[in-house]
């Protein structure tokens, strides 16, 4: 499971009843013949992507599509909120829509557990969307990721991205993971560590910043590029574009065009104010949350999140899957050889 869950995700009402991921094989079935082309490739350009709702994997995205980026290169996108990555790449596999944007381990997974005929094309994200932060009242007795042996760290569950992410750091620190006991909470850890029910967690944004407002000790801040670095090895791939692989050959001038889109708006991000990054979302997205500091929290992480092309970086890939086979998400000997594809964008 992503970082992208259902509990992290901002859905439109409006749109979950009809835009939900379809289940069941007798629906995926229903739809295969009406997504089976009646035109070229080239000619059709009304296109279905998925991606999980996190506000911060789909800035690029919605710059592409407020920006008009998308219709200056011939596309129609409708960009299709799921609950979770998971939800958006069940949603490629099955036909549902036309191609799925998610977090690079959700996609390693899907490839090499369950075998999906997929490929990875293009990057928009180069970090993970967490940070490992102490409570405020454990900051002086956690100072490095080792002084977690013995303590409780919360995570959202056993076996998800961000259990991965922490047990690879540990083993990059030389911490004991077996002296380290895992609380699993879900993804609202905010109170739990403010008040000190918990040691350390795993967190995202805005709980980050919330967080260091109250005295919380950053361990390693996976949304910031230095940290990366210097923890993970470099950077992370992270959001990415997957596409069926019987459809590669036949969608490649449009995936053209939709790297290229995205290429723009990756660009273009990086001159917008805060103000503008958070009106390029989706209102209903929004609804309830503080734009101004949502804006400056997207300006603060853009550069070290989001890369300058939509490049693959396979030794960025790899450290990912390293991290899933530590996590124990994939086998030891999973190869990820096939999965990323750079004859769009190259490497």
């Amino acid at each position: 499971m992503s970082c992208c869950d259902q509990t992290t995700a901002r859905v439109p009402r409006s749109d979950l009843s009809r835009r939900a991921v379809l289940k069941g094989s007798a629906l995926i079935a229903s739809l295969l013949s009406f997504l089976r082309p009646t035109a070229s490739y080239a000619q059709r350009r009304r296109i279905k992507l998925a991606y999980c709702s996190q506000l911060l994997c789909g800035v690029p995205y919605e710059v592409a599509r407020s920006g008009g980026f998308f219709k200056k290169h011939g596309l129609e996108v409708e960009l299709i909120y799921t609950r979770g990555g998971n939800a958006a790449m069940q949603a490629l596999v099955g036909g549902a829509v036309d191609y799925a944007a998610t977090a690079l381990d959700v996609a390693i997974q899907a490839y090499t557990n369950v075998r999906a005929d997929i490929r990875r094309f293009a990057v928009t994200g180069r970090l993970p969307l967490f940070a490992l932060v102490t409570a405020p009242k454990t900051r002086s007795q956690i100072q490095t990721v080792k002084d977690l042996e013995g303590k409780t760290v919360a995570i959202s569950a056993l076996g998800n991205a961000d259990h991965a992410l922490t047990l690879f750091l540990l083993g990059r620190a030389g911490a004991d993971a077996s002296k380290v006991k895992f609380a699993t909470m879900g993804v609202n850890l905010l109170e739990a560590l403010r008040q000190g029910q918990i040691d350390a967690g795993m967190v995202q944004e805005p709980a980050l910043t919330l967080l260091q407002r109250s005295g919380a000790r950053v361990l390693v801040n996976g949304m910031d590029l230095g940290d990366a670095r210097r923890y993970l090895g470099g950077t992370y791939e992270f959001m990415g574009i997957a596409v069926r692989g019987k459809e590669f050959d036949r969608r490649k001038p449009e995936m053209i065009e939709l790297t290229s889109a995205l290429a723009e708006a990756l660009k273009t991000l990086r001159t917008m104010s805060g103000d503008q990054l958070a009106a390029a979302l989706p209102k209903e997205m929004t609804t309830g949350l503080d734009t101004k500091e949502l804006g400056e929290i997207i300006a603060r992480h853009r550069d070290s999140l989001y890369p300058e092309s939509v490049r693959i970086d396979l030794a960025a890939a790899g450290r990912v899957a390293q991290s899933l086979i530590v996590g124990g998400l994939i086998k030891a000997d999973a190869t990820i050889s096939g999965l990323h594809d750079t004859s769009i964008v190259g490497s």
